[in-house]
């Protein structure tokens, strides 16, 4: 971990394309915007074909010493390497370069270090930065004990530093685990809460900047009182934010639904952090629809496709149905909204997109709720309050002999309404 002077610091940015690999330029490319996102620049980059890795430094010989003269002729301080090494590679790198090396998954934790907020998006990134140094320790690592404070256990004189720093990461590890299991446990709670009214749930996921929060935004422009839903925090930005934001949208007066807007993707997000952020997912785990926001302006979008499926079935999400939003339709040449399928073209910005967008996912949501004219006695008045509070009642009429009602009906409250049908449609 290093201190917020690096923010003028210049990095050189290196990998190696293993097997010709198809994704690897793509791969480089998103290494470059991460270490803008940490406030580096890049100045250089160095890349090297090859079939195996080199166990002792992971580039060969020949490239670590052209690496060595581009940071020098560069005037760069720091290494930057497109994968996860271990910690044999990275004390090897820097004994050859004389330069501070970091790997892809350092980078991701430090800039998920910077953007956490809550005091679950806090701990859960301490987690994973933790469990990612904890095999990296050696007698002249970096002084971690420095870094996280004091508090040893005096064992004796005989214990070494290192191992006092492997107890203490451990305990701490410990310590964290047990505050994420209780915070989830209450927003476990406030879910259920939140959601009393059975609302269907539907979860914004995808790429990190693909437009998520903007999408939020949008819908919550268009169809909900901004005094009362204070729009999400939005910035063009690998990782603007780390915490799910939930919200209310009123389609109109009689179609509701929980809207969240969850953490981004991004490709080889370390499993580490995908093991700490199980908990800020949760609201997509229990989505009865995802909508995936992808970047219909970047190249890349089948690859970004891919990553966030792969990170959905890593946290368990495997059958929810799904909407592909491809959003930045305004930086295309195609015209826009158009919906084909579960698949809609739009603008996250665009008035005309949002009404499409809300509109595709209200029939997708509502599409397994059954519309149907209800006679009810008037003396079932518990039947008639649970429809109100968990159906979508459209119209209401009270006659001398009873309640003519027409509403949509959940699955699950069909069968104890079939009594009262008079008909569906």
């Amino acid at each position: 971990m290093y201190d917020n002077q690096h923010k003028q610091q210049l990095a050189v940015i290196a990998g190696v394309n293993l097997n010709d690999d198809p994704d690897f330029d793509y791969s480089m490319i998103e290494l470059a915007q991460l270490v803008a996102a940490d406030n580096l620049t890049v100045a250089g980059k160095s890349t090297q074909n090859s079939d195996t890795l080199v166990a002792a430094t992971y580039f060969g010989l020949g490239k670590v010493n052209e690496i060595k003269a581009l940071a020098q002729g560069l005037k760069a301080k720091l290494l930057v390497v497109n994968s996860e090494l271990t910690p044999m590679q990275i004390r090897n790198l820097e004994n050859f370069t004389h330069l501070r090396v970091i790997d892809r998954t350092e980078l991701i934790l430090e800039i998920f270090s910077r953007r956490a907020r809550t005091k679950q998006a806090k701990l859960q990134v301490e987690l994973a930065r933790l469990e990612y140094e904890l095999p990296r320790l050696h007698p002249s690592e970096r002084k971690l004990d420095q870094q996280r404070g004091g508090g040893f256990a005096n064992r004796g004189s005989g214990e070494s530093k290192l191992e006092l720093n492997r107890r203490t990461i451990n305990k701490r590890i410990d310590s964290i685990k047990a505050q994420l299991k209780n915070i989830a446990e209450q927003e476990d709670i406030k879910s259920k809460r939140r959601n009393q009214s059975r609302l269907p749930q539907v979860a914004l996921v995808g790429y990190t900047n693909a437009g998520k929060s903007t999408t939020m935004n949008g819908l919550l422009a268009a169809f909900s009182n901004t005094k009362q839903h204070k729009p999400v925090f939005e910035k063009n930005m690998l990782f603007a934010t780390l915490d799910t934001s939930v919200r209310r949208i009123d389609y109109d007066q009689n179609l509701s639904f929980i809207l969240s807007d969850t953490v981004g993707f991004i490709s080889h997000l370390p499993h580490n952090l995908v093991e700490a952020f199980k908990a800020t997912l949760q609201e997509a785990k229990s989505a009865d629809l995802l909508v995936n926001v992808v970047d219909a302006s970047d190249p890349n979008m089948l690859q970004m496709i891919r990553t966030t499926k792969e990170v959905l079935a890593e946290i368990g999400i495997n059958n929810t149905p799904m909407i592909t939003a491809y959003n930045k339709a305004d930086l295309t040449k195609r015209r826009y909204p158009e919906i084909e399928g579960s698949d809609i073209l739009y603008s996250a910005q665009d008035p005309a997109s949002q009404q499409a967008l809300a509109k595709l996912i209200i029939k997708r949501i509502f599409a397994s709720y059954e519309r149907t004219q209800l006679w009810l006695p008037l003396t079932a008045g518990k039947d008639v309050a649970y429809l109100h509070e968990y159906g979508e009642v459209e119209q209401e009429e009270y006659l001398d002999d009873g309640i003519k009602i027409t509403a949509r009906i959940a699955p699950q409250d069909q069968e104890r309404f079939k009594k009262y049908w008079l008909s569906k449609h």
